[in-house]
C-alpha cells in the first residue's frame, strides 16, 4: 500500500534533514509522524519514527543535563546551502576563495582544513551559502561532517585531476561515505524503506582543467568511478568553468527570488529579496519576515509576470520569480 505522504509531511522531512540540533531534530520528527498518514501502508514508518524520537528525547535531555552544545551549529544563511568535500588537497579551499570572498588558509599540504570554512557565493541579488568541510579518507572523517551532507541543499564532490593520486582519493571519500548512513545521490530524499538512510543531491567538480594530463586523467575518472552526477571541470588558476559553476549550482537550488514592499511605500525593496524554494507559499515569505505576520496576515497585493499588477491574494498563493509582494496583517 502506498504511504501517500502529504505535503506538510515532507516540509517536516525536509526541515528533518537540515535540522543541526537534538532540540531541533526532535520538533521535525513529533512534526512528521503528526502528519504521516496512519494506515498499513505506513506502520513501518511509524515504527522507525518513534523509534528516532524516542532516540532524539535522549539525546535532547544529555545534551541539556551536560550543558554541553551537541555537535557543530552553523547558522544557515542565503538562498541556500551548499557542502564542498573531498579527499587532502582537492583544491576545495581554493574553491571556496574564488567563488566568495573568503579567505581560508590554502598550502600545498594535506589536511589544511581542520575545520569547515564558510564563505557568501554571490548571484545576481542574492547571496548562497558554500561550507569546506575537512578532507575525507578511508580512516578520517570528521563526526560533523555527515550532518553537514545530511543538511545541505546541494554537495559539490571536488576532485583533483591535476595529480594522478586524486581519482583514488576521490574513490576513498566515495567509499567511506558508503560505510556510512549518508550517501551522495543525483536528488536529495530520505529513504521510505529506511528512513535513517539519507541521500543528498550531488555536483562533481572536476578541478584543476589547467593541468597538462587533465583531459586523460578526466576520461581515467569517468572509466573507474563511472558517477552519474553532473559534472563540471574547473580550474582556480584561470577561472575557466567558475561562472558555469557558479551559475549551475544556483539554478539547482531551484529558489524564487520574492520582493517586499509595505503599504506604506510606493517602490519595492529590490536590494534584499526573501527566497523560498520553488513550489513554496506566501505564508513561508511571511514566516521568514516575523512569525506574527505569518499568523495574522489577512491578504496580499502582488506584482509579476504570471499575475495582473496588485491582485488581492491569500496565504496559499504560490510565488514566482521576482514577484513583488504587499503583505496585509
Amino acid at each position: 500500500m502506498p504511504a501517500n505522504l502529504t505535503q506538510q509531511y515532507r516540509k517536516a522531512e525536509q526541515e528533518y534533514r537540515q535540522a543541526a540540533t537534538p532540540d531541533e531534530e526532535l520538533s521535525c520528527l513529533q512534526a512528521m509522524l503528526r502528519e504521516l498518514p496512519k494506515h498499513k501502508g505506513t506502520d513501518k514508518l511509524q515504527a522507525e519514527l518513534k523509534q528516532k524520537i524516542s532516540k532524539a528525547k535522549k539525546e535532547t535531555d544529555s545534551a541539556r543535563s551536560s550543558k554541553k552544545s551537541h555537535g557543530l551549529r552553523i547558522l544557515r544563511q542565503g538562498a541556500g546551502r551548499i557542502v564542498l568535500i573531498g579527499g587532502p588537497n582537492a583544491g576545495k579551499s581554493s574553491l571556496l576563495s574564488a567563488l566568495t570572498r573568503a579567505t581560508p588558509e590554502v598550502a600545498a599540504y594535506p589536511f589544511t582544513t581542520r575545520e569547515p570554512n564558510i564563505g557568501m557565493m554571490p548571484w545576481e541579488d542574492v547571496t548562497v551559502q558554500l561550507i569546506d568541510a575537512p578532507p575525507i579518507t578511508l580512516d578520517h572523517l570528521e563526526s560533523y561532517t555527515q550532518g553537514l551532507i545530511r543538511g545541505a541543499d546541494l554537495v559539490l564532490l571536488v576532485v583533483d585531476l591535476g595529480n594522478d593520486d586524486g581519482i583514488e582519493q576521490c574513490q576513498e571519500v566515495l567509499d567511506r561515505l558508503q560505510a556510512t548512513r549518508t550517501r551522495l545521490s543525483t536528488e536529495s530524499f530520505l529513504d521510505e524503506a529506511d528512513m535513517g538512510l539519507s541521500h543528498t543531491r550531488t555536483f562533481v567538480v572536476a578541478n584543476k582543467s589547467d593541468a597538462p594530463d587533465f583531459t586523460d586523467r578526466l576520461e581515467l575518472f569517468h572509466e573507474l568511478c563511472s558517477l552519474d552526477f553532473v559534472e563540471y571541470p574547473v580550474s582556480t588558476v584561470t577561472g575557466d568553468g567558475l561562472e558555469e559553476l557558479r551559475e549551475g549550482t544556483y539554478r539547482a537550488l531551484d529558489v524564487v527570488r520574492v520582493y517586499t514592499k509595505s503599504p506604506k511605500e510606493k517602490r519595492p525593496d529590490y536590494e534584499k529579496p526573501y527566497t523560498i524554494r520553488r513550489g513554496q507559499t506566501l505564508l513561508e515569505v511571511a514566516e521568514q519576515i516575523h512569525r506574527e505576520l505569518a499568523t495574522q496576515m489577512r491578504f496580499a497585493r502582488v506584482w509579476g509576470s504570471h499575475i495582473h499588477d496588485g491582485t488581492h491574494v491569500k496565504a496559499d498563493y504560490v510565488p514566482h520569480d521576482q514577484d513583488v509582494v504587499e503583505l496585509h496583517m
